[in-house]
């Protein structure tokens, strides 16, 4: 099987059972997922969004945060991996949003990147989420679930694997698929158990061929 075909067959696979793919983040606007992103960053989607109420009841708006103090949000944000420097980042990312850009938040990449907290898989997630632009945004789930299929080939950096998705995904296509491999990594394609057995994408996994299939194929028989 080509690689072209590898990715026609998990595309289509995802189009019939997860067609409308989207972020478990819980946001109203641009403003809220930025700030839900950043929070994300090692940590659970559940766990960001039993935190973010609060901060967005306290901090309604981007200029409401630019004027919170560390030891005002920090509480807020307490509950939340590595809670001291994302306290700071999201009071400097205010900051920046309104001091450099009127109180909107950016919509490009080279843009999101120079606020504070903001990486580049930060920024593909906001373009992609709000903007629908062709940006893939890659975490452990999409670095394992690309792999693992075979969409990769010896990528070794998440910048690899966006580079890889990218030159066999259609444009139209990314934003969505984006969650396709986020969501089948987070259900299915578990790091240390993956559900092999309830997976669709198994005729063309290379990690279930060479791996599951081939550990079952050596058994020897009694």
């Amino acid at each position: 099987m080509t690689k072209k075909e590898r990715f026609a067959y998990v595309i289509s696979y995802f189009e019939q059972h997860a067609p409308n793919a989207e972020t478990e983040l819980i946001y109203d606007n641009p403003y809220q997922l930025l700030v839900a992103v950043i929070l994300s960053a090692q940590c659970t989607d559940k766990r960001v969004n039993m935190t973010t109420p609060a901060i967005f009841d306290q901090y309604p708006d981007v200029y409401s945060l630019s004027k919170a103090t560390f030891d005002d949000l920090f509480p807020l944000v307490r509950s939340i991996s590595y809670p001291n420097n994302k306290t700071k980042h999201l009071i400097g990312m205010a900051n920046m949003v309104v001091d450099d850009f009127g109180g909107e938040i950016p919509s490009t990449v080279p843009e999101l990147v120079k606020l504070p907290g903001v990486g580049r898989k930060t920024a593909n997630v906001i373009t992609s989420v709000v903007h629908h632009q062709p940006n893939m945004a890659v975490d452990t789930h999409v670095f394992r679930v690309s792999a693992r299929l075979g969409l990769t080939t010896n990528a070794t950096t998440p910048l690899q694997t966006e580079m890889q998705l990218l030159k066999y995904i259609p444009k139209e296509k990314v934003h969505v698929a984006h969650h396709w491999l986020i969501l089948h990594g987070r259900y299915i394609c578990l790091a240390r158990s993956p559900k092999c057995e309830e997976c669709g994408l198994r005729p063309v996994c290379k990690y279930y061929q060479s791996i599951i299939r081939g550990n079952q194929l050596s058994l020897p028989k009694y």
